[in-house]
């Protein structure tokens, strides 16, 4: 099967999906998409099951044994996911929470890859699956970024302070950066079986972190300039793709961070071009590109996780392991949430509901879909993939279709504020 035909067929379900959705679900179109996508992999997943005579595990197979189709899917698509996200971050909202989102960012998710990392290897290890210590901290790299612009608009739409939002969507976006980083750092040492060193660790990360900050805000500075000499919308959103695939391509050739650099150029493009460089028009129909690629890529992403799943053989006690990973997985959400943050906010009263609105907010979805695909083929592959599916799929069906209600009990009064600080 070729890639064009591997396209069509992506496309042509995801359409159908999004029929269903829209007629039948009426669920808000990101969630109820990805709803979807992940049902009809599950069900084709049983269907194997009751009627091997079908074969669809050949065809999985066949799907994905399309030459570097996950690191295409890696490289390529997270680059526009993450510009997609960071164009809808209010930049004035966030900077006020900065000193937040960057404990949540990189301590919160070091805290949440070893501490799920540990807990996994302790579920493999009581279940009976020999998953070694090392893989495990890759699974818990792959679940430690979130994805709370998934329910953006459901946020916006209840009055969730705005404060609240700018703190959850700008932790997705850079956690994402620093979340790819410690994937993979991981990858490698479970891969080459080498200890790394905590110093080349240490300069590894400066300078990945600190190269994506530059090259995104020297790309993005330029983009930004070129945009304010036009008024073409349609040249504009060309610009904003080369800005998105050059950044990302530039930063991994310069051993910088790629998403980190995209994060800060789709924020300086969302932020500064939008209110000084574009014309309403520009505005509007660059919104709404980015918000149909965004959509688009995650229901493709779902879609080929469900092929990867197919193609892989379980174990009984993978379904067990899935199970128990969803409990450690909110539990370990809390505590990389508390203990970064805690001493900022100790003597706010109001810190609990805020808490609880990150913790249960923090969804899993393209990101870590991305990250899971991109996995070399090893002996504990289909347990790592099949952890991975269960937590994504509770993360987006509980918590994705709660945390509407979770937020009008936690904050009954439609608030459009909250305190700022520098913090």
């Amino acid at each position: 099967m070729s890639a064009l035909s591997l396209i069509a067929i992506l496309l042509c379900l995801a359409s159908v999906f999004g029929f269903v959705n829209y007629r039948f679900l009426r669920l808000p179109s990101s969630i109820g998409l990805m709803i979807v996508a992940l049902f009809a992999s599950l069900c084709v997943v049983c269907l194997d099951i009751l009627l091997p005579a079908l074969d669809l595990r050949s065809w999985s197979q066949q799907v994905l044994g399309i030459k570097d189709l996950p690191n295409t899917f890696l490289n390529g698509a997270l680059s526009f996911l993450l510009f997609a996200g960071a164009l809808q971050v209010d930049m004035a909202a966030l900077w006020n929470r900065k000193l937040t989102v960057f404990l949540l960012a990189t301590f919160g998710v070091v805290i949440a890859t070893v501490l799920f990392g540990v807990g996994m290897w302790l579920v493999f290890g009581l279940v009976g699956a020999a998953v070694p210590l090392s893989w495990c901290i890759v699974l818990g790299a792959i679940l430690a970024p979130t994805d709370p612009i998934a329910v953006a608009g459901v946020l916006a739409r209840i009055g969730l302070p705005k404060y609240l939002q700018a703190v959850m969507a700008g932790e997705s976006l850079f956690n994402d950066g620093i979340g790819v980083v410690l994937f993979t750092g991981a990858l490698a040492v479970a891969s080459k079986g080498e200890l790394i060193s905590p110093a080349g660790i240490e300069l590894d990360f400066a300078r990945e972190i600190g190269g994506g900050l530059a090259i995104g805000a020297v790309t993005g500075w330029i983009a930004y300039q070129a945009m304010r000499r036009i008024d073409e919308y349609i040249l504009e959103i060309t610009i904003s793709l080369a800005l998105t695939a050059s950044t990302y391509a530039l930063a991994n050739a310069l051993g910088a961070s790629g998403p980190i650099a995209v994060v800060v150029a789709g924020l300086l493009i969302g932020s500064r071009a939008r209110r000084r460089a574009m014309s309403e028009t520009t505005r509007q129909n660059l919104t709404l590109f980015w918000s149909v690629i965004e959509e688009i890529l995650n229901a493709l992403l779902f879609l080929l996780l469900g092929f990867e799943v197919l193609g892989l053989r379980f174990e009984p006690y993978s379904l067990l392991a899935a199970v128990l990973a969803v409990p450690l997985a909110l539990a370990v959400r809390a505590v990389s949430v508390i203990v970064p943050i805690y001493w900022l906010h100790a003597r706010n009263p109001n810190r609990w509901p805020g808490v609880a609105v990150l913790t249960w907010g923090g969804l899993r979805g393209g990101i870590s879909v991305a990250l899971a695909l991109s996995l070399p083929s090893v002996a504990w592959q289909a347990d790592i993939l099949f952890v991975c599916y269960g937590v994504v799929l509770f993360t987006i069906l509980v918590q994705g279709l709660t945390i509407e209600r979770v937020i009008g009990y936690l904050y009954p009064e439609p608030r459009s504020s909250g305190a700022h600080d520098d913090r």
